[in-house]
């Protein structure tokens, strides 16, 4: 079995359908629904890890990335 990473994957609902984004690497993929768009960046991310050079990897990956949310007002 390969060895595997572990990466956040934010997906949101974008017109009529779905964009994933791994924000670690800085990439993104999408589909028609939350599932495909999920295995859609999986499939780019193996890619790109199996591509890239190990300085590659090394360069883009940012290894802290915190998920929040915000409350800021408006009007």
């Amino acid at each position: 079995m390969k060895p595997a990473q572990r990466v956040t994957a934010i997906i949101e609902r974008e017109a009529d359908g779905f964009v994933a984004l791994c924000p670690e690497l800085d990439i993104a993929s999408q589909g028609a629904s939350i599932e495909e768009a999920r295995a859609n960046l999986i499939e780019a991310l193996t890619l790109f890890f199996e591509t890239a050079s190990p300085s590659e990897v090394t360069r883009r990956f940012h290894h802290e990335v915190f998920v929040t949310q915000l409350e800021v007002p408006v009007g």
